[in-house]
């Protein structure tokens, strides 16, 4: 099956890499056309390598490789005005939008007791209150359009509790209640809202040595590729210590194309399995 999502105008956030990048590449190879936004810019709190103009760079080329338009926005989606600024101008040059992906968003450790207030807020900043600037950007385009779908992105932490990260639990299950009530807001001009939950995703967010730590605190050094893997592939009931980013994508190219029209306001898992262990 091709172009599902043919002439159809597609605004994702965290285009740079990983699972955004995924995505813009997925929705153009099904006739999309992408803006995609990235803050391609460290954000205080997290540790990991940030994504980079380069990256979005690399974004754009492979969506254009696709025979697609593409257009760019480094923006903080902290940031409202600046977001909306330039989702407005992607939409006015690509001529209108159609289905909403809001991807960007942070990962850090910390034990809920022992975080810093700075850690806490960063995180719901990014990864709830980014989320609802993105949807405040694009819904009145697609209140124009007079139809569309929104995929927000949260994780297996919004259905679930996770060991040592209780502001990333807190943003993730906010996304879900944000999805629940914007579903109910919007349907009456024919917007879907859904919410997609990956277990870990074979992204920089995860493969970092911070990350790969927090795995393995039993250790006194960087675990190996091998350990880390063995100790990720615990979490899921498949035999897999991470999915890809282009299986992620796939969830949210179903959820955004007319096979999924009647579908909305629901969790839909891509995690191996890892909610139901």
């Amino acid at each position: 099956m091709s172009g599902r999502l043919q002439g159809k105008v597609a605004l994702i956030t965290g285009a740079a890499r990983g699972i955004g990048r995924a995505q813009a590449v997925r929705f153009a190879q099904e006739g999309a056309d992408v803006i995609g936004i990235d803050l391609c810019g460290p954000v205080d709190t997290v540790s990991i390598p940030h994504a980079t103009r380069d990256d979005l760079a690399e974004t754009a080329a492979a969506v254009r490789a696709e025979g697609r338009r593409f257009v760019e926005g480094v923006v903080d989606v902290r940031d409202g005005t600046a977001l909306r600024a330039a989702v407005d101008a992607g939409v006015a040059e690509l001529g209108g939008l159609d289905t909403v992906c809001a991807t960007a968003g942070i990962t850090s450790r910390g034990m809920t007791s022992e975080m810093t207030e700075d850690q806490w807020r960063t995180m719901i900043d990014v990864n709830l209150t980014g989320v609802w600037q993105t949807t405040k950007a694009a819904v009145p385009h697609l209140i124009t359009r007079g139809s569309g779908s929104i995929t927000l992105i949260s994780s297996i932490a919004g259905l679930r509790g996770l060991y040592g990260v209780g502001h990333y639990v807190a943003a993730k299950h906010g996304v879900v209640g944000l999805m629940r009530s914007l579903a109910q807001e919007t349907a009456e001009y024919g917007i879907r809202v859904n919410t997609v939950h990956p277990t870990n995703v074979n992204t920089p967010m995860i493969r970092n040595d911070v990350v790969a730590r927090g795995f393995r605190p039993d250790l006194d050094r960087s675990p190996t590729e091998e350990e880390f893997a063995a100790s990720a592939r615990t979490m899921n009931m498949l035999d897999i210590p991470w999915i890809e980013p282009v299986d992620v994508a796939n969830a949210c190219l179903f959820l955004a194309s007319d096979e999924a029209r009647y579908i909305t306001a629901v969790t839909l898992p891509v995690d191996a399995g890892s909610t139901q262990r």
